[in-house]
């Protein structure tokens, strides 16, 4: 059978990629003219804290695809090699969104707003007790270093997977102790990617650019509940692409077991990311300590109530009651429709984990929720930015990851 190798980026694709980017880019001018540009330091705030959240979200969720790869690298899993070029192409776009983000919080954690993270303000802290605790860990020094490190480390092992990955493309394996050392070599490079992974999604990170927005509370679960968050999403995305390039007549060798996989993962981590988040949510309320209420207060009783119940139910109800039958997770249309809502139900999630500290005012205690629209245009531009991106990695490498040794396992795989 001949099949389609390479992905060729049509006209109507680079169009749609490159007019959501527009409407991102309109949407933070947009945004500056109305917030950023203000004296204000709470509107000011309001535009950083989009940029914030849309930037952390979105590389967050394509630096998922790269830890899909190598969580199935070290488990020697081969279903996945039909369709690895899709999350090998969406992890080449961390270093694109990973520069916007660093930049975005370098500015905010080096600018005079303090309103985001408020332990950057040097005098603020020495008053406060609580942050003058936490001053060894949170300071604008060890911010910056681990950011850029971070960021740079996932960069450059992510190319490195990719790059071991297409060097068998033209060169096959002769014989089977190079089979061996290929697999042992793709072996340790994945687990290296995972040690870093474990010491920055499931812990640091997430606490740095995240928790410590609200700085006087901690979860020990929150780092854990991002990483579900975002992972699910991560999966969503593969599963959009997965079946734009079959409707387009790629993938020859990805069928509906690949696809049914995809959704058991999309639906596991939907039960996962709500396994999390019950945990942590009703640890807080059963213990009803206020220096731990404080932070749901707002969000499960106060003006972001509708927003945090709405995500509540896109995130755990819908992949709970629409993905549990086989057959959904095999219909290109039903996983289609639960993948963008996942993705949208999680940047839900994150919209709603930045806003209210920044948007509290702190004399009358009130908090305010911004109109959406801006934000959810400035998505709409990491979206386009996202489809550029990986179009484009995708047409500069056979869709089929030709001569690795586990091939044969994904074109014959059945559930």
């Amino acid at each position: 059978m001949s099949i389609r190798e390479k992905f060729i980026v049509t006209k109507r694709y680079s169009t749609i990629s490159l007019t959501l980017m527009v409407i991102g880019v309109l949407a933070i001018i947009g945004l500056y003219v109305t917030q950023g540009a203000k004296d204000d330091p709470n509107m000011q705030a309001r535009f950083w804290g989009s940029l914030l959240q849309n930037s952390v979200y979105f590389l967050l969720v394509v630096n998922a695809a790269m830890f899909f790869i190598c969580a199935t690298t070290l488990a020697w899993g081969g279903w996945q090699m039909a369709f690895r070029r899709v999350p090998e192409a969406i992890s080449a776009v961390v270093p694109v969104i990973g520069t916007i983000c660093g930049v975005i919080l370098l500015l905010i954690c080096f600018g005079n707003n303090h309103e985001i993270y408020h332990w950057t303000n040097v005098e603020h802290v020495k008053s406060d007790p609580v942050l003058n605790f936490k001053k060894g860990f949170l300071n604008k020094n060890f911010f910056a270093f681990w950011t850029v490190l971070t960021i740079v480390a996932w960069s450059a092992l992510g190319w490195k997977m990719r790059k071991l990955s297409r060097s068998l493309d033209d060169k096959p394996l002769a014989t089977n102790e190079e089979k061996k050392k290929y697999v042992w070599n793709n072996t340790v490079w994945a687990a290296l990617f995972i040690v870093v992974f474990a010491l920055t999604v499931m812990s640091s990170i997430p606490w740095l650019w995240l928790m410590s927005i609200d700085a006087h509370w901690y979860s020990t679960m929150y780092s854990w509940y991002t990483f579900a968050s975002t992972f699910v999403a991560g999966m969503a995305l593969i599963c959009l692409f997965v079946v734009y390039l079959k409707n387009s007549g790629y993938l020859e060798y990805t069928n509906e077991e690949h696809l049914h996989d995809i959704g058991k993962f999309m639906f596991a981590f939907s039960v996962f990311w709500t396994y999390l988040w019950f945990s942590q949510f009703m640890l807080i309320w059963y213990a009803n300590i206020p220096e731990e209420t404080t932070y749901f207060k707002p969000r499960a009783q106060g003006v972001y109530s509708g927003i945090f119940w709405i995500m509540f139910i896109i995130n755990f109800l819908a992949p709970l009651l629409i993905l549990m039958r086989r057959g959904a997770k095999r219909n290109y249309s039903t996983v289609t429709f639960m993948a963008l809502l996942i993705i949208f139900g999680h940047w839900l999630d994150f919209y709603q984990m930045v806003f209210p500290s920044p948007l509290t005012d702190p004399k009358t205690g009130e908090t305010q929720v911004p109109m959406i629209l801006y934000d959810f245009g400035v998505a709409l531009g990491f979206a386009g930015l996202i489809m550029f991106v990986t179009g484009r990695a995708l047409s500069k490498a056979p869709l089929l990851a030709k001569n690795h040794p586990f091939v044969k396992e994904s074109l014959i795989h059945h559930t």
